[in-house]
């Protein structure tokens, strides 16, 4: 059986009150910066477009350990997207290495895009390296615009 003191003073058990209102609101903060961190990028491309994302690489102590070029896969996303990695040799700031190591730059491509098309684009990249298979993923929101028609020149402001 449980007993309640009730000879706490009114100050007292007002503290307690306050603080777990404030360490509430603290935990809902954090989590709410949490979130902010992981929210998706957003692109823009016309049809016909790639754009560069970012260098892919696997490194130990600064020295490749792909086996074989790693692959990107689009879980989710519309038909007009594509993804590949281009084979090239990259620098891993990240790591703070000095040398370039075999890897690539994905890339992300529309084709295909006849009218405004928003959507989000959820990929994995897979790793063959010595250690093991390793994967990173990420999530883009993309709009994706068709190309104006040739003959027809935006208009022009008035001047």
């Amino acid at each position: 059986m449980t007993i309640i003191d009730m000879t706490t003073s009114a100050p007292s058990r007002l503290r307690c009150v306050g603080l777990a209102v404030a360490t509430f609101l603290v935990c809902a903060m954090l989590g709410d910066a949490a979130h902010a961190q992981t929210a998706a990028r957003r692109l823009a491309l016309k049809d016909g477009e790639s754009i560069e994302l970012y260098p892919v690489y696997w490194v130990i102590s600064c020295r490749s350990a792909l086996i074989v070029m790693p692959e990107v896969e689009i879980l989710e996303g519309p038909p007009q997207i594509s993804m590949s990695i281009r084979k090239e040799k990259v620098l891993p700031r990240r790591q703070g290495c000095a040398a370039t190591v075999p890897g690539g730059t994905l890339l992300l491509s529309a084709k295909g895009v006849t009218e405004k098309v928003e959507a989000r684009v959820t990929y994995r990249v897979k790793y063959k390296t010595r250690a093991g298979d390793r994967q990173t993923g990420g999530t883009y929101i993309v709009s994706l615009f068709p190309q104006a028609a040739k003959g027809n020149a935006p208009p022009q402001p008035n001047e």
